[in-house]
């Protein structure tokens, strides 16, 4: 089978959900998702996106499982091919005064609500179906479901899912050069061995999760 064929197999499974509740009568179907709950220093990015009912990006798929030059190529064709999208982030600070599970809710539901007021200035009308990754949302005004591992069964989510890596991946780079010495442009982050090596020579930066660094009996 052709590398095309396989990708639009996949494509054609990860639009079910969206094409079973658009029969159901749904119009605006809005996929969510986060990236960033696990590394050490920057934010928690969520973003949230209608798709256009010409969404024909085949290569689409859960942003763990491309490459970063993919990602980056996909990124602006999602924007395009959207009704609307939006970001939500959550800092550090606010990480570790209410925990990350706690933060990532709240990036989601900036998302979501930011989403929402586009859509209703567009004069489409507001979300009435959010899909999102693993989790759902309390108080929100719209029916949602909590798709397990949602990232790779939704294209909607697929797509929130690139649009909240490639936003997140973009502004580490941008902290390698405000906080050198912890390989935040390669590592995003994450607790690498060049990561840990910059915090014993260095110590913590603003950007740094204490809470994350407590456990590992670091300050």
């Amino acid at each position: 089978m052709k590398r095309e064929e396989k990708y639009k197999l996949r494509f054609d499974e990860m639009s079910k959900i969206e094409k079973q509740l658009k029969e159901e009568g749904y119009s605006m179907i809005a996929g969510v998702d986060e990236v960033g709950r696990g590394p050490l220093a920057g934010p928690v990015v969520a973003a949230a996106v209608v798709l256009s009912d010409d969404f024909d990006l085949i290569e689409i798929n859960d942003s763990k499982k491309l490459s970063e030059k993919k990602r980056e190529e996909l990124f602006p064709l999602i924007k395009e091919k959207s009704v609307a999208y939006a970001i939500g982030m959550v800092s550090p600070e606010i990480i570790d005064e209410i925990n990350i599970l706690e933060a990532t809710k709240i990036a989601m539901r900036g998302a979501v609500l930011n989403l929402n007021e586009k859509l209703k200035e567009n004069g489409v009308g507001g979300i009435d179906m959010l899909l999102i990754d693993a989790l759902t949302l309390d108080n929100m005004p719209m029916e949602q479901k909590g798709i397990i591992k949602g990232d790779a069964k939704s294209i909607s989510i697929a797509a929130a899912s690139v649009l909240a890596k490639v936003t997140r991946d973009r502004l580490m780079m941008e902290y390698d050069s405000e906080y050198p010495g912890y390989g935040f442009a390669s590592n995003k982050g994450y607790g690498t061995k060049a990561h840990y090596e910059g915090i014993e020579k260095q110590g913590i930066c603003p950007i740094h999760r204490r809470s994350f660094l407590k456990k590992r009996g670091q300050r």
